[in-house]
């Protein structure tokens, strides 16, 4: 009979307290015993010796962290291990710990998509700056857009949902205390998009796993999220020419740069809030037969449909936010979801098997008012991280830091506002809210990084020196790199204020812009 979660906590806690002062040695860990769980693997690797058993991202920014390459890693001790919670499942997760110079500090990283497989790109960027790391499969393996794991597995879906990542950090936690003879002096997460909402739901069902927390673009209310792509999906459906060309999706974007790009008091080629920007489409109409230079009917139809809310049809209740303008250049991705063949899109795959259940699933029958209602009492919260209560993470003095780009074409950006207003109302005061929590939203910034504006900023920088010095960031600065230089660099301002231009120096620099609430 397998213990409740709840009890293991308290269990490993003991564990962690009750551990000799002795450190181990690395191929030692192989002994360790763990409730469920089966070290596989520990060896020492040699500086710039690591070879991924799976693809490794080419270096680059992405979610605030810089990748390192494989051959740049230092010497660390690699810890494999999988571990069964449950009858059904098989989370698969490792931890790295560096040889010399810990910086007796652990760092969980997230995932992206449906996971699948073990980030360790992020594993790598982590153990490069000092830190001992972790992370997870989510317990299974397959391609991040493959859902067909959840097909009558509902445990490997509560495993993806929360399970999985709170597992894993625990017995990182045990690992990391066997091999160096001490706990970590702090504990830290970071992760974008799936890792985001990682990152959400560690804060509001595990607050004391971590002590600082950041969360990228998170993809916490992820059924609304992905019926919000369906909504996309049938837009494009229902009107016959209406999937607009990569070629066309800069016409959109130039548009509405040069409409509203001095909104935000800056002509600067950024939106310093979309919000501000109603640019209507129909300007871009073509007035006779298809043209490069402007837009179907059909496809300014569908171009609105990216744009607009998604809505239950019967209640006009709000289900998930639109794009914003300024996100057109990332609508032909995936992510995106300007797609001829939406049937094998993260959003399909997710409904058809982890939640419908059923392979012949069609995303043309979804009815965003019965079928949405039933994906939500299905899900049952598994999957969700809109849980406005973060009092118990508040009150052990964890930090959450949350970031969004202004441009993602992937998760509305509305969302990660949304969510932070959610937990302002329930706190009822700004003032209970913002010494814990802080929201920064990125001009130009894609999903997770990427995009025309800086989108290259140290949130792990940010976050570490928050939960230790106890002062929180006024600013964050992000840079935009192009080719090895740095091209402009803007403050990053803790939501609601913006970046204003000071008037004089140049607008790529950002000590010419102060961080104030928009009049």
């Amino acid at each position: 009979m397998k213990l409740p979660i709840v009890i293991f906590a308290a269990m490993f806690m003991n564990m962690l307290s009750s551990l000799s002062c002795a450190a181990a040695t690395c191929e030692s860990l192989t002994a360790l015993k763990l409730p469920d769980t089966a070290i596989r693997l520990a060896q020492t690797v040699t500086a710039g010796a690591f070879s991924p058993p799976s693809s490794f991202p080419a270096p680059g920014p992405r979610g605030g962290l810089t990748f390192v390459s494989a051959k740049d890693l230092p010497e660390f001790c690699r810890v494999a291990a999988v571990t069964r919670p449950s009858t059904d499942s098989e989370i698969k997760f490792e931890v790295w710990m560096p040889t010399a110079h810990w910086n007796s500090k652990f760092m969980g990283v997230g995932n992206g998509g449906m996971a699948g497989s073990i980030s360790y790109a992020s594993m790598a960027a982590a153990i490069s700056r000092g830190y001992a790391t972790s992370s997870t499969d989510t317990g299974h393996e397959g391609p991040n857009n493959d859902g067909s794991y959840a097909l009558d597995h509902r445990e490997k879906v509560i495993d993806f949902g929360y399970r999985a990542v709170h597992e894993m950090t625990l017995k990182a936690k045990i690992i990391i205390a066997a091999y160096y003879g001490r706990a970590p002096a702090f504990s830290y997460w970071n992760g974008c998009s799936t890792g985001g909402r990682q990152a959400l739901t560690e804060a509001q069902r595990f607050p004391a796993d971590y002590n600082g927390i950041v969360a990228g673009a998170p993809a916490n209310f992820l059924t609304h999220l992905q019926a919000s792509s369906i909504w996309k999906a049938q837009a494009i459906r229902k009107n016959p020419g209406g999937l607009i060309p990569l070629s066309k999706l800069p016409l959109i974007h130039n548009a509405v740069v040069a409409a509203c790009d001095a909104r935000d008091g800056v002509k600067d080629g950024l939106l310093g809030d979309p919000r501000l920007c109603d640019l209507d489409l129909k300007t871009l109409e073509c007035t006779g037969e298809d043209r490069p230079d402007c837009l179907t009917v059909a496809q300014v139809a569908v171009a609105r449909a990216f744009y607009s809310p998604t809505v239950n049809p019967r209640t006009r209740e709000l289900i998930y936010p639109g794009l914003m303008q300024g996100s057109e250049l990332g609508w032909s991705s995936d992510a995106g979801r300007m797609h001829p063949d939406i049937t094998r899109t993260q959003a399909s795959e997710y409904l058809r098997y982890g939640v419908f259940h059923d392979a012949s699933w069609d995303f043309t029958t979804f009815d965003f008012d019965s079928a949405m209602e039933f994906a939500d009492r299905i899900d049952d919260g598994v999957t969700r991280a809109t849980d406005p209560n973060l009092r118990d993470f508040f009150h052990r003095g964890g930090k959450l830091l949350q970031y969004h780009g202004w441009s993602d074409p992937s998760i509305s950006p509305l969302n990660s506002i949304n969510y932070y207003n959610s937990v302002l109302d329930f706190m009822g005061s700004p003032a209970n809210v913002r010494g814990s929590y802080l929201l920064f939203m990125a001009p130009g910034m894609d999903h997770c990084g990427g995009g025309e504006g800086p989108n290259t900023f140290d949130s792990i920088r940010a976050i570490d020196e928050w939960v230790e010095t106890g002062k929180a960031p006024d600013q964050v600065i992000a840079s935009r790199i192009q080719d090895g230089k740095t091209e402009r660099t803007r403050p990053l301002c803790p939501y609601p204020k913006l970046a204003k231009y000071k008037g004089t120096g140049s607008t790529d620099d950002a000590a010419n812009f102060s961080c104030s609430v928009p009049k």
